[in-house]
């Protein structure tokens, strides 16, 4: 019998490619996204992708996608926003949308999926945050807040469920190639998501496939964002000096 995995973000990047790598490796999958054209290039000639249109901001929406899959033994939430702009001139309703998303969408998955692991004693709840949650990158005030809130959140949730046969992960990468990252850097050639080669996704993924062997709660994906995280804890100063103000 096939184990169920749900993806949120489905449509691109990482939640697009973490769906395509799972239905390979025989899971039932439940892929989730708001744009559904890219939901179905995600499903494409895969019979065990099953797609639903879902704005994880909605906990109904959310509750309805879960009630109808069965049991779900593995969650990757990927699904995020990231409007990058100088803190004082981003508009409010942008900063709300990435907290809704972000930040509430999380809690909307977490609350919709892992009562049913609890219930089983196991499951895997892989929650997608960013380096931008440890560093103070110019522009990114909301993300970095949204997804800073979504490592506290995940932090107490595995700590509340030590011994339950839940394996959290929290994964922190870095700029990743994905759709959004080139988007990014095109609206903004000089700025900051421009000013490092990303990632790429399949890079992330075999991090978070290798932390899932072992135990640990944060994945940090390469050397850099290894190295970034122990200078935001030793050398916070240092940091700043060395990241663009603008």
């Amino acid at each position: 019998m096939r184990k169920t995995a749900l993806v949120t973000g489905a449509a691109s990047g990482l939640g697009a490619l973490a769906a395509q790598r799972l239905a390979a490796g025989g899971w039932d999958v439940v892929a989730v996204d708001v744009d559904e054209d890219g939901l179905a290039r995600t499903a494409l000639r895969s019979p065990n992708t099953h797609t639903r249109a879902c704005d994880v901001a909605d906990p109904a929406a959310v509750e309805a996608v879960v009630a109808e899959s069965g049991a779900v033994h593995r969650v990757v939430h990927a699904a995020a926003v990231s409007p990058l702009a100088p803190a004082l001139e981003q508009p409010l309703a942008d900063v709300e949308r990435t907290l809704r998303i972000d930040y509430l969408g999380t809690v909307n998955v977490v609350r919709a999926t892992l009562p049913g692991m609890l219930g089983r004693g196991a499951g895997e709840l892989i929650l997608f945050s960013s380096l931008a949650a440890f560093t103070p990158v110019a522009g990114s005030s909301a993300y970095g807040a949204a997804k800073a809130a979504v490592n506290a959140y995940a932090e107490t949730l595995a700590n509340e469920h030590r011994g339950s046969g839940v394996r959290f992960r929290i994964v922190c990468p870095r700029q990743v190639d994905t759709p959004a990252y080139r988007a990014a850097a095109a609206a903004d050639p000089g700025g900051t998501a421009a000013g490092m080669r990303p990632m790429p996704p399949r890079a992330v993924l075999d991090a978070v496939d290798r932390s899932l062997a072992g135990d640990g709660l944060y994945v940090f994906p390469d050397a850099i964002t290894r190295a970034v995280v122990l200078a935001r804890r030793y050398a916070p100063g240092l940091l700043r000096r060395a990241l663009p103000a603008n």
